[in-house]
């Protein structure tokens, strides 16, 4: 028995692709203009264990507030009130002690 090109032909998945649900600027929301460098406590969450800045489609931030947020990260770091890097990376270099 052949399959006409008419025949409909057995899915895979019944279901459709996987939608996350939308994530909301946490700064849009509170209507905040100006993110401060000042405050490491507020800044803390939008960077990773190794101390990179999250990606705006993981922390859920707009544009324009993750372009102000990386600034702000950005200065604190100069200011060394974030790390650079982890404490726990600094720690296991590999290579001749100088």
């Amino acid at each position: 028995m052949t399959q006409s090109k008419d025949a409909p032909r057995a899915h895979r998945s019944v279901r459709g692709k996987y939608v996350p649900k939308r994530k909301i600027c946490l700064f849009c929301r509170d209507k905040i203009e100006y993110i401060d460098y000042k405050d490491p406590i507020k800044l803390r969450p939008y960077i990773t264990d190794r101390g990179k800045i999250s990606p705006r489609r993981k922390s859920g931030t707009c544009a324009r507030h993750q372009r102000a947020l990386a600034t702000a990260i950005k200065r604190a770091r100069h200011l060394a009130l974030l790390p650079f890097v982890a404490a726990h990376s600094q720690s296991q270099r590999v290579g001749p002690a100088v």
